[in-house]
């Protein structure tokens, strides 16, 4: 069995400083992750209530951080925004309005338009996400069964009951789009609004 390697779909990821391991098991320790990144970031961060924002960086008023959280220089939080257990915000993101982001990586000039979901994801350099798209990290049509991942020809067990995607380099999906759990977006891939991916794993 062959695991997904994230450099594979987000090349700046082994320069990030996160121990190596399967997606959805830097998902899983989101958390640890963020507390281990924050030991060594640059200068320019001020800590808040868990939280290390560089001073760059805009957060409205209104946003609700739960941290670990890591957002890093020019990015912006707008009103209304949550973030929890475990984040990522690279240089440059947005979360727009009323997203909510959980145990999720965002790397460099990544951006969330408004009303989104991202769940236990990781997600590449300058991928736009469009108003509305979700990306689900639970399969409640299976009553909550263990994400599976298809890889190449093979089928993959996570042993994880909550996993979203693993989403490539400069992806672009389009409003109202979902991603199901489980998805593994190739760098470049394109979804269209109101599109569906769902590489289901349970046949």
């Amino acid at each position: 069995m062959t695991i997904p390697e994230i450099s594979a779909f987000i090349a700046r990821w082994p320069k990030l400083g996160v121990a190596q391991a399967a997606p959805w098991q830097v998902t899983l320790t989101c958390e640890s992750q963020v507390l281990s990144l924050m030991e060594h970031l640059e200068a320019g961060y001020r800590r808040e209530g868990g939280c290390a924002i560089h001073e760059t960086a805009i957060v409205e008023p209104g946003a609700v951080l739960k941290g670990p959280i890591i957002i890093g220089p020019a990015a912006f939080v707008a009103a209304g925004a949550y973030l929890r257990g475990g984040v990522y915000i690279g240089s440059n993101c947005i979360v727009g309005p009323s997203c909510e982001v959980k145990s999720s990586f965002l790397l460099d000039s990544s951006k969330l338009a408004h009303f989104n979901f991202v769940g236990d994801s990781l997600i590449g350099e300058n991928v736009n996400i469009e108003a509305g798209a979700i990306i689900a990290n639970y399969r409640n049509e299976l009553d909550g069964a263990m994400i599976r991942i298809r890889h190449g020809q093979a089928v993959i067990d996570t042993g994880a009951s909550k996993f979203g995607a693993l989403i490539g380099d400069g992806c672009k999906i389009g409003a109202n789009a979902v991603i199901a759990p489980g998805a593994l977006l190739q760098p470049g891939t394109r979804v269209p609004r109101l599109g569906l991916v769902d590489q289901f794993a349970y046949d």
